[in-house]
């Protein structure tokens, strides 16, 4: 029994550990992933809040049932080997027992199916937006329209800086080293104001992609032919980073989402200028031929 005792207090302690390290915090001013993490990539959005809290109180349960599964095989190998008990049980059924581990784990995904029924309600029902954006996937790069009174205002194609480019851009300072991860970094960013809801539809151009960005709790099919819809409200400023997570052919790990999230006053600034600058952009074509000469 001591032995018993020892085992049950090693593996709370290491249940215990591993919750608290599932829970820590994950945003530290940053929207894309660092070395070394364990849990999910910071929330910046309230359905990506409402993702993380569903998962560390998942694996609150899930720890919970490992650990009373790990007792009970404990106690039935002590308990019931063949030194402990000469003269085997002769037990065939126990009806208590039996209804108890069909009903109790119905109940547990009863309980998870609760909240798990509100997340996909909150992410599939987009509320009134403030702005909308239309993604499309090509291969490889997003492209971005930006819409206004229903009618497209400008466009432009979102591509990798390769490592060439990212260095010239720190160098040049056009860029901050700290805003240029490599294999994330982009020449267009989207930009979008902090607190406002953003309807997000995404398409492909080519093949299907996956739009998807961690801290905004995104992530959703670009399908040619097809126009699916998602949102979120990035609830402080920064940039969050995201990728195709889908493999949709040679570069799939080349299509990086860059997102900046800004104050409303730097945005209406930053339209201006965009309108200015993509309202009749052949981003795409100009870049793809310079490319191939």
């Amino acid at each position: 029994m001591r032995f018993l005792s020892r085992t049950l207090a090693t593996a709370a302690l290491a249940a215990l550990a591993a919750i608290a390290l599932a829970t820590v915090p994950a945003f530290a001013g940053t929207g894309m992933p660092t070395p070394w993490q364990m849990n999910l990539q910071g929330a910046a959005t309230p359905v990506s809040d409402y993702i993380h809290w569903f998962h560390d109180w998942l694996n609150i349960i899930i720890f919970v049932v490992t650990l009373f599964v790990l007792a009970l095989l404990v106690y039935v190998i002590f308990r019931f080997n063949e030194k402990a008990n000469p003269v085997p049980s002769k037990t065939t059924h126990n009806a208590l027992l039996e209804v108890a581990w069909t009903v109790i784990p119905v109940l547990i995904l009863v309980v998870i199916a609760i909240p798990s029924f509100r997340l996909l309600k909150l992410q599939l029902e987009v509320p009134k937006a403030d702005m909308t954006i239309k993604v499309t996937g090509k291969q490889w790069y997003w492209s971005y329209e930006y819409a206004q009174d229903n009618a497209a205002a400008f466009g432009f194609d979102s591509l990798m800086l390769d490592e060439k480019q990212r260095a010239e851009a720190i160098a040049s300072k056009k860029i901050a080293a700290d805003e240029a991860p490599r294999l994330l970094a982009v020449d267009n960013e989207a930009v979008v104001p902090v607190g406002k809801i953003v309807r997000v539809q995404v398409t492909g151009a080519d093949v299907i992609h996956k739009f998807t960005v961690p801290s905004f709790g995104i992530k959703i099919d670009a399908i040619p032919g097809r126009l699916n819809e998602t949102w979120f409200m990035a609830e402080r400023e920064g940039i969050y980073y995201g990728q195709c997570s889908f493999i949709c052919g040679q570069n799939h790990s080349y299509m990086p989402i860059a997102f900046r999230v800004v104050s409303q006053e730097r945005y209406a600034a930053w339209l201006t200028e965009a309108k200015q600058k993509f309202a009749n952009a052949e981003d795409a074509g100009r870049k793809l031929a310079a490319a191939s000469k």
